[in-house]
């Protein structure tokens, strides 16, 4: 791994950054592709003195693509969106990468999906990643496809989101209340990533799903958040005819793809190979999350510690 050179393409946002991290720690180079690079400049300091690189990219546009990944060993596509033309973004922008990948004699490419990726979903959302993972495979079949279950750390849009609900209001409603997930540390996903690319033989052409060791219903765990943070507000689990209507008007919550998104549960697929055939022990939600989930406590790190 030492000196090799990756491009990660959206590698800037909330899950690239730990993509990059693992990657940093074997010594490879990592060049980090999206459309505005300085936004990536926060990963400087994790690397030593020439380790990283950062490019303008888009991945809608393939003439910016086949620049990002000139000389590259591997390639890792970390772009996803809930909003946008996600036929360019999820369809069309993957398989011209995987073209390019292959085009440029790229040695491993490794396209983050996500769990539930299904050409024939009814959520947009998921159609269009099932779709865009059949184009990456006819492009390049030796990629490797990692299927994440909803991802956190301490930058994420979701443990944070339901925190700082719990922590503001003392009711909070809860949009189908039985719809489990099975939360993945974005650092598990980065390692996997890691992994992928020191050996790319080894998993060329297979699909693994990503989750970690608890699975969770959406009350059980706003209501596990409101505990860690010291907060007791009552829930309601709000009835699916008025989920639906709330995600029908404009400016909700959730757009109506996402409520289509929550009629299905986002765990990994018994007999699916997952972390553990990557090598890597899941890691707990509690093991990591109390540490950044203090700030939504009253007195912060000098409240008193909550039961796990």
């Amino acid at each position: 791994m030492r000196n090799k050179l990756f491009t990660l393409i959206g590698g800037g946002g909330f899950l690239g950054r730990y993509v990059a991290q693992a990657l940093l720690a074997t010594g490879a180079r990592v060049r980090v592709a999206q459309r505005d690079p300085r936004g990536a400049w926060y990963l400087k300091p994790l690397g030593a003195l020439g380790q990283t690189q950062f490019v303008a990219a888009d991945i809608t546009r393939p003439d910016t693509i086949e620049r990002a990944i000139a000389g590259a060993d591997g390639v890792v596509n970390l772009v996803g969106s809930f909003t946008g033309d996600l036929n360019r973004i999820h369809v069309a922008g993957p398989r011209a990468l995987a073209q390019a990948a292959r085009n440029s004699g790229v040695e491993a490419l490794v396209h983050v999906s996500a769990i539930g990726a299904d050409a024939e979903a009814e959520a947009d959302y998921a159609r269009t990643k099932g779709a865009g993972e059949a184009a990456v495979r006819e492009a390049f079949p030796a990629a490797t496809i990692l299927r994440p279950s909803t991802v956190f750390g301490r930058e994420d849009k979701f443990i944070n989101m339901f925190a700082g609900m719990v922590a503001r209001f003392p009711v909070v409603p809860v949009l189908k209340p039985n719809t489990r997930f099975q939360p993945v540390f974005a650092a598990d996903v980065g390692e996997a990533v890691a992994n992928v690319l020191r050996d790319p033989a080894s998993f060329a052409g297979r699909t693994f799903e990503l989750g970690g060791p608890d699975v969770l219903t959406m009350l059980k765990l706003q209501q596990w958040i409101a505990r860690q943070i010291g907060r007791n507000p009552s829930f309601i689990g709000l009835p699916d005819a008025l989920g639906g209507l709330l995600a029908a008007i404009p400016g909700p919550p959730i757009s109506r793809d996402q409520w289509k998104l929550l009629q299905k549960d986002s765990v990994v697929t018994p007999g699916a190979e997952g972390l553990e055939a990557l090598g890597i022990t899941p890691t707990p939600l509690a093991a990591v999350a109390p540490g950044w989930l203090v700030k939504y406590q009253r007195a912060g790190r000098f409240a008193r510690p909550t039961a796990a």
